[in-house]
């Protein structure tokens, strides 16, 4: 099983915006492919392609029901609130509690082509939310307030120092 390395935070790919996915063709199938492997060896419930160097625009996801795939996703509707406490893949061993919207609804497009509209609520809205982010070129980092996000930043370049992260290194302390 062939896996990509998770990029991590001070890769500049994690800062940008991902372009919208043209083609759907065999070799982004693959691609997708890879990605559910490299998600699952993580592990992880949600990994956005700017994750593993790819600048485009689609996430893959499994929150235990279904994998799944979501092309060019675009938040319609957002309602409520919820405060859940969320990890990173490119951002490992950290966690923070993070106030979202509790449901969500996008518009995506599948791996067939076909236009979708999903319903998220919770843990499944959060997924979405926060990938969704990684293709904007937002981290977790970001939605901390001022105070925390210094905080986080120093205990992040912290470990680096000490060694605990690498910044070639993929997913793992």
């Amino acid at each position: 099983m062939a896996t990509f390395p998770i990029r991590v935070f001070g890769d500049p790919v994690l800062k940008r915006a991902a372009a919208e996915v043209t083609d759907i063709d065999g070799k982004f199938v693959k691609l997708v492919d890879t990605m559910f492997d490299t998600m699952y060896e993580a592990p992880g419930v949600g990994l956005a392609a700017p994750q593993v160097g790819v600048q485009q625009r689609f996430f893959v996801y499994d929150v235990g029901d279904d994998p799944q795939i979501l092309i060019n996703p675009r938040i319609v509707e957002t309602a409520g609130e919820w405060l859940y406490e969320e990890g990173c893949l490119s951002i490992p061993g950290m966690a923070f509690e993070i106030v979202r919207p509790k449901l969500i609804t996008v518009e995506a497009i599948d791996l067939d082509g076909n236009e979708v509209v999903i319903e998220g609520d919770e843990l499944l809205g959060r997924v979405f939310l926060h990938e969704i982010d990684h293709l904007d070129g937002v981290l977790m980092f970001d939605r901390l307030d001022e105070v925390q996000r210094k905080a986080a930043i120093r205990e992040w370049r912290r470990r680096e120092l000490a060694g605990e992260i690498r910044a070639d290194a993929d997913h793992a302390l």
